[in-house]
């Protein structure tokens, strides 16, 4: 009786071990904690010891892809909430993505002077059959609003879109984070080619100093006649 009730206290000891050790797995994967074992059955969460152990991890830090490496994938809804996924854009021609400052608390005059000028030069990019891809980050409540305030004025062209970054999930995973106070992303200017590849990047560490227009149109392949 005795060693059947030591036995029986061991393999739920296992079994616990064995959910811990699956949903570690689980959460530093950046999955959600509900597994699926391999008999079918469930763990609905992670214990809260090990989500805390696991928050505290030290994470290592994003860093912007550079040229010639893979742009990683990612799809960003417009305010009117049109998803825009890059790898499908990439396969109708080269992608000129555009990350602004977005909403630091205020609607930044830098980024209305470049998106104002990019779209006065749009021809330009309708030419080289490049699609236009607008950032717009920032913390999550109203983004979607305060994007339609920064739109005011501006009539965006086919080829553009102006997308949401609600949260900053896309500017971390890109490693272009500006984490001060009213601040959100690094500007920058990554140029993107058919096979998903960048060819073209530029990240600026203040408000000014972004590609114009004429340098993006410039650095893009030019249109065969």
């Amino acid at each position: 009786m005795i060693a059947g009730l030591i036995s029986g206290r061991k393999k739920r000891l296992l079994r616990r071990n064995f959910e811990l050790s699956r949903c570690e797995l689980a959460v530093v994967g950046g999955h959600q904690a509900k597994i699926q074992f391999d008999e079918g059955k469930h763990v609905q969460s992670c214990p809260d010891p090990l989500l805390a152990l696991v928050a505290a991890l030290p994470l290592a830090a994003a860093v912007p892809p550079r040229v010639g490496e893979k742009a990683p994938d990612f799809a960003l809804s417009t305010p009117e909430g049109k998803s825009v996924r890059l790898s499908e854009m990439v396969f109708k021609g080269p992608v000129v993505l555009v990350v602004l400052r977005g909403y630091p608390g205020y609607q930044c005059p830098y980024c209305n002077r470049q998106v104002q000028e990019f779209i006065q030069k749009s021809q330009g990019f309708s030419d080289a059959g490049a699609h236009v891809m607008l950032v717009y980050p920032g913390p999550p409540q109203d983004l979607g609003a305060r994007a339609n305030e920064f739109l005011v004025g501006k009539k965006l062209p086919n080829n553009f879109d102006l997308m949401l970054d609600p949260g900053y999930t896309f500017t971390n995973i890109y490693g272009l984070r500006w984490d001060a106070a009213q601040e959100t992303a690094y500007p920058s200017t990554i140029l993107i080619d058919r096979q998903g590849v960048v060819f073209f990047i530029k990240i600026v560490k203040e408000h000014g100093g972004r590609s114009t227009a004429a340098e993006i149109l410039d650095a893009l392949p030019k249109p065969k006649h």
